[in-house]
């Protein structure tokens, strides 16, 4: 199983940003922001990934990053 972590707290802190300021800037609730802030979102829009990244100046693999389970990976049979 992969995991996706998201760095919202570092990007917030660079540019002197609050969440509540975010989530006014992207057109997003700050409870919706919050789930993603903390890992609980199991999905995200493209049009949101996008209006973030625009107004933090980011790319998405900055607020976004992949980690790989530890778990061996299982070959696919035919």
């Amino acid at each position: 199983m992969m995991s996706i972590s998201v760095h919202l707290d570092e990007l917030l802190a660079a540019r002197g940003m609050t969440l509540s300021q975010l989530a006014n800037e992207v057109g997003i609730t700050v409870v919706n922001l919050s789930v993603l802030k903390n890992g609980r979102a199991k999905a995200i829009r493209f049009s949101t990934l996008s209006r973030l990244c625009e107004v933090l100046e980011c790319q998405p693999g900055d607020l976004l990053r992949h980690q790989p389970s530890r778990e061996t990976p299982r070959r696919r049979t035919r």
